[in-house]
């Protein structure tokens, strides 16, 4: 009798609570659990259908690349399905600089062109580089300082996806420069003169 009992319980738990998917109510404020879920009678098939990673991105900037991102805020389909995508556009000699995504892990899968792409391990930062072409694939960890290069003549194209629907996003270059952090405190943390730091505040929009 015990036993139907907890079958039963362990039935009637696991059919009240599942749900087919949270679609993203971008309304309110996210959270690292996601975004409030939209009533399901309000989702429709275009909640799961993004568009945007066939259009090319603008690399006429100081990066000569662009992101074109499918996250939970453009694409709120993926809201509490632990993945989203984006897609990669360098042009000769553009960069993704140094950066991390502190809540996903990355992978990289090259469509056109060559990239230089690597990693840094926190661990030793231990340095791991490599020159991917058309149909390679390269997997960065969660957190880790990362960056990714055009290394060759024509533009390169690369789809990345994560392992969480919001993964983040800190680029170290204006992380540093790109604030109010006082120049004098700069030099001193990161062993740059002032000229240097200055100059980089300059580029980047900083002040102080």
């Amino acid at each position: 009798m015990l036993l139907l009992v907890c079958l039963f319980a362990l039935l009637f738990s696991s059919s009240s609570h599942a749900a087919d998917f949270c679609v993203a109510k971008l309304k309110g404020a996210g959270n690292p659990a996601g975004y409030a879920c939209r009533m399901p009678s309000k989702v429709t098939v275009d909640d799961f259908v993004f568009t945007g990673l066939g259009v090319a991105g603008n690399t006429t900037n100081i990066i000569s690349a662009a992101v074109t991102p499918a996250f939970v805020q453009q694409f709120p389909g993926v809201n509490g399905l632990g993945l989203s995508i984006a897609r990669l556009d360098l042009a000769p000699a553009g960069v993704i600089p140094m950066h991390t995504h502190p809540g996903a892990s990355e992978v990289l899968f090259v469509v056109q062109g060559k990239i230089t792409a690597g990693f840094i391990s926190s661990l030793a930062n231990t340095v791991y580089v490599k020159t991917l072409k058309k149909g390679d694939v390269m997997v960065f960890p969660r957190g880790l300082l990362h960056f990714q290069l055009n290394d060759g003549e024509i533009n390169a194209v690369a789809v990345v996806s994560f392992s969480d629907p919001d993964p983040g996003l800190q680029i170290t270059d204006f992380a540093f420069f790109a604030n109010n952090l006082s120049s004098e405190l700069l030099e001193k943390s990161t062993f740059l003169d002032d000229a240097q730091v200055k100059k980089l505040k300059k580029v980047l929009g900083g002040t102080g």
